[in-house]
């Protein structure tokens, strides 16, 4: 009898091999187990790009991968090993290969490891990844204390002997320099950092190069270290009374957070306790600027310890209850206080400070830093003061908060991302409107709002609803720390200005932080400012249309006495360039007042230029009417200069001179956007470039040098008082006219521009501006008055005209008495030089030679 035996199958996987046996006997099958096998599934690191091909079996870089990987198999495992790579990716490019034998020793792996590294080595750079982290001495590090990096040295089985050290902190290249020292130490790489700051807090990346660098094993260590907070040890009571006796004191000593014990399970419990206490002891906590400081310590120390905490949504709740009562109206005493104190000693100047040296700094940064630490989900906190909206978004954001901050994210890195945002209602009682030139004037006119987000934004606008809306001068500011040697300010710096529309202002920043706006009343919406204003001009334009008339009809009366002919030359240009001017100004108060003034930059910077150059072109022409004076005054001869050479030295001293200083100014300052003021006024700029310089000092020189003229030439006139023939005396009564015309408008204009300088200087005076808005809006009064109407001649002038036309008038029909103004121009015409007229009225003879 035959038994057939049926065949069995033992198979196993990844760690068994598989064997089959078969038998045919006549009693029994014996069942032999497969020997088991360990398996290590190992990587390697090279220096080189990745690239797909390296996959390709054909290509170089695997054949040379899979010639070592079993070389060195054979050479460092003492059992029977199967080896095979099974890929490359990215990361560099790292090769993972697995290894196969019955028995794998770690003594084995390792030199397996290292003769992989040293045979790769020998064509490809490769990288050794050291299995213990870089040494930090001390491993506890203070601010500005020194700290000692130890990288290595590297196992000698990589063969690593010439070598040259990389070192890098959060993948950037650390440059050597006087705070950062390279050096070698019993085959170690040595980094020194002399004074230890935030900025050094990372993780470091120490690399051991082979030498030359284009093969060979690189030796990598790595590790992270960050600066602890140095603690404040406090000591109560500080002061007190003992006899000299056997006594004992007892004295309680606490130190700051973190050395005291928030963690997961405390922090809850704490920050419930703190906002109870902060509702429930309002009054008493705003009213004290001792426990407002004390409080923002303790939120300081929240935000240390939210680094290692995650912030949920209860949490923040109870942080911004506690910050809500200290940003109550009814502290901001408290807060002035607090920064006044802060501010004694400060200078204006941007610092890496580690840590905000005032109050107030203290308690925004803190706040920051704990919305920085929130978690994952979303969620909305509403206090009576901050709101907070913490949400997602993919590639654009837009929301409106309260009703007060719109905010827009045009473009971000794309992606799930997360935007907070906190809107604080009242955080103005508690920051300082300080700007960079620490301007007293500005106020912060709009809602606080605190961004932050997981992801990088350099393209955010922020739409605030102005709270005064009598403030203008509007500023997109946000809160640098730094500022003022750590005490922090408000920043322009990466915001632009967009829309000043609907007493709504917009902004565009290049980054997220806090933000805000400021504004000043340098440029007041002043009702009866702007009457006192416009009106003013009217008059002024139309005193000059007069003057100009007058001066027309009197013109061929003044041609034979060269001083009375180059005064009314004067005249008539000092007239003529004020009336330009006020039409220029005209046309500027328009384009400012668009809506978008920022858009008429081109037409504003014309408008500008022309008020600019004609407004000097008064104060020039007068300057030359004074020195016409001087000059007659001086040169008792007849002879010297012809009228021709004084005609063209006043003209090129009336308008070339403020031609020349118009066109310097504006090339020099346009190209940097700087030449107009930054609120859409057309008029030169004073913050920025202080162009307005290139008005003032012009103006304010002259009327000093002719104080100084008038002084000299009311010397010599009374030193002369004897007059010769009648040609003498008509020059001489020119000049006493020049003299009181002089006298009379130069300090006139001297005043009104002293008074435009103070108009420029903080704080706002409304007083100054009315009043220069009323002494610079009669200008055009003044010169009718006393450049013209004040000569005694040109008055005699005027009433023999009218004489002349009413005489004609009463000859003609009672039909036709309505044309004596024709007459009056019809005579005008007719006249000649030196001619008689004889008044019929008055049967009175009258001859001028001169006015």
């Amino acid at each position: 009898m035959t038994t057939t035996t049926p065949l069995m199958t033992t198979t196993t996987t990844t760690t068994t091999t598989t064997t089959t046996t078969t038998t045919t006997t006549t009693t029994t099958t014996p069942i032999t187990e497969p020997p088991i096998l360990e398996e290590r599934n190992l990587s390697f690191t090279m220096d080189i790009d990745f690239q797909e091909s390296y996959n390709n079996p054909d290509s170089s870089v695997y054949k040379d991968t899979v010639n070592a990987i079993q070389k060195q198999s054979k050479e460092h495992i003492s059992v029977p090993t199967t080896a095979s790579l099974i890929g490359f990716r990215s990361g560099s490019t790292i090769a993972e290969y697995s290894i196969r034998a019955t028995s794998l020793e770690d003594t084995e792996i390792s030199a397996l490891q290292a003769g992989i590294l040293t045979q790769i080595g020998e064509t490809y750079r490769v990288l050794f990844d050291s299995p213990d982290n870089l040494k930090f001495d001390p491993p506890d590090v203070f601010i500005s204390n020194p700290v000692t990096v130890t990288c290595g040295p590297p196992p000698g089985n990589l063969n690593l002997v010439n070598w040259r050290a990389e070192w890098r902190r959060d993948n950037v290249l650390i440059q050597e320099d006087s705070e950062h020292i390279f050096s070698t130490e019993n085959g170690a790489a040595k980094l020194t950092v002399t004074k230890f700051f935030s900025t050094d807090n990372g993780r470091y990346e120490c690399k051991l190069i082979n030498i030359p660098d284009q093969a060979g094993v690189t030796f990598r260590q790595r590790g992270e270290i960050k600066i602890q907070e140095t603690p404040v040890i406090r000591v109560t009571p500080i002061r007190i009374k003992v006899e000299c006796v056997d006594q004992q004191v007892a004295l309680r000593c606490s130190v700051n957070s973190p050395y005291e014990s928030l963690n997961n399970n405390s922090l809850p419990e704490f920050l419930d306790q703190l906002g109870n206490v902060t509702e429930n002891f309002t009054a008493d906590i705003v009213g004290s600027p001792a426990t407002i400081t004390a409080i923002v310590e303790i939120l300081n120390n929240v935000a240390l310890a939210s680094l290692q905490i995650p912030i949920n949504r209860n949490l923040m709740e109870d942080v911004l209850r506690t910050a809500g009562v200290l940003t109550r109206d009814d502290a901001r005493t408290s807060w002035e206080f607090l920064n006044t104190n802060d501010t004694s000693s400060m200078t204006a100047t941007k610092n890496n400070i580690t840590t905000p040296e005032s109050v107030s700094s203290t308690l925004l940064l803190s706040l920051e830093n704990i919305t920085g630490s929130l978690t994952a989900e979303s969620f909305d906190i509403d206090t009576p003061l901050i709101l907070l909206n913490k949400t997602t978004f993919t590639d654009t954001f837009n929301a409106d908060f309260n009703s007060s901050v719109g905010i827009d994210v045009q473009e971000s890195d794309g992606g799930q991302q997360s935007i907070t945002v906190i809107t604080f209602a009242s955080m103005d009682n508690i920051l300082p409107a300080r700007d960079e030139d620490n301007s007293t004037s500005n106020v912060i006119n709009g809602r606080v709002v605190l961004v932050r987000s997981n992801s990088t934004i350099n393209n955010v606008s922020f739409t605030f609803d102005v709270i005064n809306t009598n403030l203008s001068n509007p500023q997109c500011v946000f809160w640098n720390f730094s500022l003022f040697s750590g005490l922090g300010g408000w920043d322009s710096e990466g915001c632009e200005l967009e829309y000043n529309v609907n007493d709504t202002v917009t902004c565009n920043c290049n980054h997220l932080t806090s933000f805000s706006i400021l504004m000043s009343p340098n440029s007041p919406d002043d009702p009866v400012l702007n009457i006192i204003t416009y009106v003013g001009v009217g008059i002024s334009m139309a005193s000059l249309v007069i003057c100009l008339i007058i001066e027309a009809v009197i013109w061929r009366k003044i041609r034979k006495n060269a001083t009375s002919y180059l005064r009314h030359v004067s005249v008539v240009n000092i007239a003529v360039s004020l009336l330009i001017a006020d039409i220029w100004f005209i046309i500027g108060a328009a384009i400012s007042d668009a809506e978008v003034p920022q858009a008429n930059r081109p037409a504003c910077s014309t408008a500008t230029f022309f008020i600019h150059f004609f407004y000097l072109a008064l104060f020039f022409w007068m300057f030359a009417s004074a020195l016409l004076l001087l000059y007659r005054t001086v040169n008792v001869f007849d002879g010297g200069l012809s009228k021709k050479s004084m005609l063209a030295i006043g003209f090129c001293l009336g308008y070339g001179a403020p031609l020349i200083i118009a066109i310097i100014t504006i090339a020099v300052t346009e190209p940097n956007e700087e030449y107009i003021r930054q609120t859409g006024q057309c008029w030169l700029n004073w913050d920025e470039s202080k162009a307005l310089l290139a008005f003032v000092i012009p103006a304010l020189s002259i009327v000093a040098i002719n104080f100084v003229i008038l002084l000299v030439v009311i010397y010599k006139m009374l030193r002369r008082r004897a007059v010769g023939d009648a040609a003498r005396a008509a020059e001489r009564h020119v000049l006493v006219v020049i003299l009181r015309s002089l006298a009379v408008l130069t300090p006139f204009f001297g005043l009104t521009w002293a008074l435009g300088v103070g108009t420029m200087t903080p704080p706002y005076n409304r007083g100054v501006h009315i009043s220069f808005a009323f002494f610079n809006s009669l200008q055009g009064l003044f010169i009718l008055i006393f450049g013209t109407l004040f000569d005694r001649k040109v008055r005699s002038e005027i009433a023999i005209k009218s004489q002349t036309s009413t005489t004609g008038t009463r000859s003609t029909s009672a039909g036709n008495s309505s044309s004596s103004g024709l007459a009056f121009f019809r005579n005008w015409r007719r006249g000649r030089d030196g001619y008689n007229i004889s008044s019929s009225a008055s049967g009175a003879s009258q001859s001028f030679t001169d006015t």
